[in-house]
């Protein structure tokens, strides 16, 4: 073994930042549609190519060596500058194809994908496959695993690490207070947390943006929230508190129905009480031609859906 990286090919690299990512050999098998024993032998002849043990067992599956992670690490900035050099050269031939993964969260795709599906007719060879994933905010990034562009939401403006992904903001989306007509804040310009904290509300489960906003707001008042029921359903929460069953916290934007009066939006004055939203894709797909043009119109859709007036 003469100890050479230089003779690895970008499969080989591919396959080191899967098992680097996904963590064990049945999981990269599956996602790059391979049996175990194949995944196995291409890391054996890896090993042989480099000279290095970069896995070695761990109870029953297998961890990747410091050489191993090493390799893994690396690989990021060659995969990135692969991509980024094809891309090139298509930007060159003026065409942008292939196929582009996307996962949305649920009201996220009301409010995005069909301004994004428009935008992207301008671009036929680009094949757009969706995917619908409503989880936590912590749990957004591991989603890049399997899909090119993850759009995402948390609480905050911090930009917390994403593990090395590109992140491209997208639009900061004000959280109003959802009452029933007849209640007493329903006719006022806005409220503060302290005026509605002791109301029952309805909130998604724990973890999730607008819970978190949620809880923000009520350690301000120095209530906590007495929550009556949790969903991820924002129709079910509208259909809730329109038949005065509690309030509810709701993204402006993507209220259903925001003028048909069935029920009243009075923004909080908290600068905090909003979520934000943005995709998330690993800096070697994201250089891919086909993700920058679909990251490009995604960005130009969440630019005409925000309301520089209602920002204030």
């Amino acid at each position: 073994m003469d100890g050479s990286w230089r003779g690895l090919d970008r499969a080989h690299l591919v396959l080191l930042r899967e098992l680097a990512d996904r963590g064990s050999v049945s999981a990269v098998a599956r996602a790059t549609g391979r049996t175990p024993s194949a995944v196995s032998q291409q890391l054996k002849v890896i090993q042989r190519q480099v000279g290095a043990e970069l896995v070695q067992r761990s109870g029953r599956g297998v961890r990747l060596t410091d050489a191993g992670r090493a390799l893994a690490d690396g690989a990021v900035g060659v995969l990135t500058a692969w991509a980024e050099a094809e891309s090139a050269w298509l930007a060159y031939r003026t065409e942008a194809s292939g196929r582009v993964r996307i996962a949305f969260f649920h009201s996220a795709s009301e409010l995005l994908l069909p301004g994004l599906l428009e935008r992207l007719r301008a671009f036929p060879q680009i094949a757009l496959e969706f995917g619908d994933e409503d989880v936590g905010q912590t749990e957004f990034a591991p989603l890049t695993r399997d899909y090119d562009i993850v759009v995402a939401h948390r609480s905050d403006q911090r930009r917390t690490a994403r593990g090395g992904l590109r992140v491209v903001q997208l639009l900061r989306e004000p959280m109003d207070v959802a009452v029933p007509l007849g209640h007493r804040v329903a006719g006022r310009r806005s409220v503060a947390p302290a005026d509605v904290m002791d109301e029952n509300w309805i909130a998604p489960p724990e973890g999730f943006p607008i819970d978190r906003v949620l809880t923000a707001i009520a350690a301000q008042a120095g209530v906590a929230p007495r929550v009556l029921l949790r969903t991820t359903h924002l129709p079910l929460m509208e259909r809730l508190v329109a038949g005065g069953h509690g309030i509810a916290l709701l993204p402006r934007y993507t209220t259903r129905d925001r003028s048909a009066g069935r029920f009243a939006l009075v923004p909080l004055r908290d600068e905090r009480a909003a979520r934000y939203l943005g995709a998330l894709a690993r800096p070697d797909r994201a250089a891919r031609q086909a993700v920058r043009v679909v990251l490009d119109q995604l960005t130009a859709v969440a630019a005409s859906v925000t309301d520089p007036a209602e920002e204030g």
